[in-house]
């Protein structure tokens, strides 16, 4: 056995408690809009979870894996080029917002705009936020970007919403290497995870963390938030 051969199989499949095909407050989520400006937010029917994170971490596909479609969020061909917030309506109200992502040294001029304007005025003013999907890839510590988005977020409104740690590609770690990156996840955020936020390893390719999110979710969406 090849050493390639031998780290594959020291990975087990997911257990069969997260081979669901999709977190249910999701099925059936299609797009609606895409929007640039505040006055272009559609006005709103429920709870809403938005998801953020830098360009590369695999927000698109976490997306795209937890509503159990292929083609619901698109992965830009030029990484951190999407410059709108898309809208996709639940079937029991409320809407999954997909952010454009961050962490790109030569962000454009009018992506800096989007930032500055509809999205800090959709987590300042939007009060049918319920919480953040925060996408990060658990093999890689927080940058200092990801911490500066939870401190921004956590400025824009006196009680930030609870944010939900998706640390996604743990499928490419063994269990003891997810046990050992999760702790140095803890170790590097430190005070900055809040009592009300949830931290899942997860992963968009094998639905590893799928059950645990939509536990997380199911709080959220709650009608009474």
């Amino acid at each position: 056995m090849n050493a390639a051969n031998a780290t594959s199989a020291a990975r087990p499949p997911p257990s069969p408690s997260d081979r669901i095909e999709r977190v249910a407050q999701f099925a059936g989520a299609r797009f609606e809009k895409s929007v640039v400006d505040a006055a272009g937010l559609p006005p709103p029917t429920g709870p809403e979870i938005a998801f953020a994170g830098r360009s590369n971490a695999g927000k698109s596909s976490s997306i795209n894996r937890l509503a159990g479609q292929t083609r619901l969020a698109f992965a830009s061909k030029l990484p951190g080029r999407t410059r709108e917030l898309n809208f996709f309506p639940l079937r029991n109200g409320g809407y999954l917002v997909d952010l454009p992502g961050y962490g790109f040294a030569r962000t454009p001029r009018d992506k800096q705009r989007v930032w500055s304007g509809v999205i800090e005025h959709y987590f300042r003013d939007r009060a049918a936020l319920a919480g953040v999907v925060l996408v990060l890839d658990l093999r890689r510590a927080p940058t200092a970007l990801d911490l500066q988005f939870v401190r921004w977020l956590s400025e824009q409104r006196a009680s930030r919403p609870p944010i939900l740690w998706l640390l996604n590609k743990a499928d490419k770690l063994t269990q003891s290497e997810r046990s050992k990156a999760r702790q140095a996840f803890l170790d590097a955020v430190g005070d900055a995870v809040a009592a009300s936020d949830a931290i899942v390893a997860f992963s968009a390719a094998t639905g590893l963390g799928m059950k645990e999110c939509a536990a997380v979710f199911d709080r959220w969406l709650q009608p009474s938030r």
